[in-house]
């Protein structure tokens, strides 16, 4: 267990919100002159009322929580709105963002400047951020300098460099976890600073896929989750991601696929059935850590299926002329060595680039943060027709610009099903709505033995995609196509 002393406890006995969208402000907060990079809201912003709840929420929480809001509604404002608010309250005198992925820090850093801070981007070479680091700290300590802004990555945050470092952060310090369900892997979660006592989590989906330990040390440290969560169909509702339309692509497997797909689901079966004897009693998939590795193989069977090529091409042959499509493969992270995880991806981009003329880009985690900024723009300006994209996308990466999506990569993880959706839905000028074609691959023809286990297995990915249907513009039409399947696993009531 953490220690639960917390500075808004102390600081903060009698807290009153003070930000300018409150009544008794008055505008007088953007009258005052803060020093350069100390904490400041742009005199443009207007927060939406879901924003300010969450604020007020988080400080009625005592400077602690979880905000759980649809990818695309403005986690990063809200965060960014709660240090300018506790630096008018308390004098906060460190800000601290911890990001997954370095392209995060430098779309975190941009998001800073607005607020008038000036950031060091704690990630890569110790060189260049180490010394930066230590010397506004003592700054800090002396006086001399009033406030510190650090965005780092997850990866810096576990080495002994940053580490050594923390113990030189004063009280007032506020740590944000952004797309924080990363950190509650168990060498991360040991890594937070246990004496930073003002924390917030940022992610539409905090709960780890297949890991309920690891999501309780995420909440244990950074508090449960804040009541209302703002859902994908708030979101639409109010604005701050726009309506869709949602088109099924139902896709079959091949015949050597199906014969392994049957394979994996009898083993699955098998192992269950095993466990139900064991324990008298039926369980969860999530559950059962020896079934992790068969139902990744099949994530892996059902991700890579070789017929989705052959509906892109039927798609995308009568769609030449269409801009701003963001391509989904294959998650990376679930295939089996760097070579087997780029082979979709691969075969679209030969598809779409050699053989249907269309002016696309590879976009991988080996991409450089430069040519991702190049990329981004000529994808902008419609250079680029189309960015074929795998597994880095998924959290955080602000293309607003995109119009259209088609989504190879049917992920169980609701985590990602979740974020490559709401990714396609954030605004952007003259963009009224987005269209997303979805490849859900079709289980094969089951035997008595195996058909229940799949209807267990399919029941919680099918529930989403029936969700996500329902929200679309065309949700008549999305949910005819997916009442096939439905019908055949007896899944109707969903």
């Amino acid at each position: 267990m953490y220690l639960t002393r917390n500075p808004v406890q102390q600081l903060l006995p009698s807290f009153r919100l003070k930000l300018p969208f409150a009544k008794e402000s008055k505008g007088s907060y953007h009258t005052q002159q803060p020093l350069p990079g100390c904490p400041r809201l742009p005199a443009s912003l207007q927060l939406r009322q879901y924003q300010r709840q969450a604020i007020t929420n988080w400080f009625s929480n005592n400077g602690r929580g979880t905000l759980k809001m649809a990818t695309g509604s403005g986690k990063t404002i809200t965060a960014l709105a709660i240090a300018c608010e506790l630096y008018q309250q308390i004098n906060l005198q460190v800000l601290l963002v911890v990001c997954p992925y370095r392209h995060l820090v430098t779309q975190w850093a941009r998001e800073c400047e607005k607020f008038n801070l000036q950031p060091i981007l704690a990630f890569e070479n110790l060189r260049t951020w180490q010394s930066q680091l230590s010397t506004q700290l003592y700054n800090l300590r002396s006086g001399s300098q009033q406030f510190v802004t650090v965005i780092t990555t997850n990866s810096t945050l576990i080495g002994d460099g940053f580490q050594s470092q923390l113990k030189y952060f004063p009280p007032k310090t506020l740590i944000i976890g952004d797309e924080a369900h990363n950190l509650g892997a168990p060498k991360l979660e040991e890594s937070l600073p246990r004496r930073v006592g003002l924390r917030l989590a940022l992610s539409a989906t905090p709960e780890r896929y297949f890991d309920d330990d690891g999501t309780q040390s995420l909440f244990d440290y950074f508090g449960s989750v804040l009541q209302p969560e703002f859902t994908l169909r708030d979101a639409i509702s109010q604005g701050a991601l726009v309506h869709y339309l949602y088109y099924p692509i139902l896709v079959e497997l091949t015949e050597a696929e199906s014969i392994a797909y049957l394979k994996l689901t009898k083993k699955i079966g098998r192992s269950l059935l095993y466990r139900e004897r064991e324990y008298g009693e039926a369980r969860n998939f999530e559950d059962h850590e020896d079934l992790k590795p068969l139902l990744m193989q099949r994530a892996r069977l059902i991700g890579a299926a070789e017929n989705k090529l052959n509906a892109l091409r039927d798609l995308m042959a009568t769609r030449r002329e269409t801009t701003h499509t963001l391509f989904y493969c294959s998650d990376g992270s679930q295939e089996a060595g760097q070579r087997s995880s780029l082979r979709q991806l691969k075969a679209v981009a030969k598809i779409l680039g050699v053989e249907l003329g269309y002016r696309v880009s590879t976009y991988t985690a080996h991409t450089s943060l430069d040519e991702r900024e190049n990329l981004r723009l000529q994808f902008e300006s419609g250079g680029l027709q189309g960015l074929v994209a795998i597994r880095c996308l998924d959290e955080g990466v602000d293309i607003p610009a995109i119009q259209t999506a088609v989504i190879l990569s049917s992920s169980g993880n609701p985590r990602q099903f979740i974020q490559r959706r709401g990714r396609v839905l954030r605004p952007h000028l003259n963009k009224e709505r987005a269209t997303i074609f979805d490849m859900i691959v079709l289980p094969p023809d089951l035997d008595r033995e195996t058909i229940e286990v799949e209807r267990n297995l399919l029941k919680k990915e099918l529930r989403r995609f029936v969700e996500f249907a329902d929200l679309a513009d065309n949700a008549g039409e999305a949910r005819m196509k997916l009442l096939a399947l439905q019908k055949r696993y007896g899944l109707l009531d969903i």
